[in-house]
């Protein structure tokens, strides 16, 4: 099966040589969303937020290519200060029910537009 692009104007576009989603053998990888308000381009000040917007740009991706947010099975959560864990984990909670999807989370250094969130998921389609 050849691999798909996935695009949705639901999400921020891409900023580089990348796709918003890649559909491949019935899975839809999504590329980290950063926490863009897509209606204004804005990037909100705390982790709350940051983290609300990331998964709602994941779930418009995950949408776009057919899924949804109950069929993700491994989610990758970069941030920038585990301080944050907490606060990140109470907003990242409310986007799943039932089973919970395998999840790395991971402290990084910076991350673009030195927001203080970026997600990425595996959904099946």
């Amino acid at each position: 099966m050849p691999k798909k692009a996935i695009a949705t104007t639901k999400a921020p576009g891409a900023i580089g040589p990348y796709s918003q989603g890649i559909i491949i053998n019935n899975l839809v990888y999504t590329s980290g969303q950063l926490p863009i308000d897509v209606a204004t381009g804005n990037i909100p000040d705390t982790i709350e937020e940051q983290t609300k917007f990331s998964l709602s740009n994941v779930k418009a991706i995950v949408e776009e290519a057919g899924s949804s947010m109950e069929k993700v099975i491994k989610t990758t959560v970069f941030i920038s200060d585990m301080n944050n864990f907490a606060k990140m984990n109470g907003v990242y909670e409310t986007f799943f029910s039932g089973v919970y999807p395998a999840r790395s989370c991971v402290e990084v250094a910076r991350l673009p537009k030195d927001v203080m969130v970026e997600i990425e998921v595996i959904a099946e389609v």
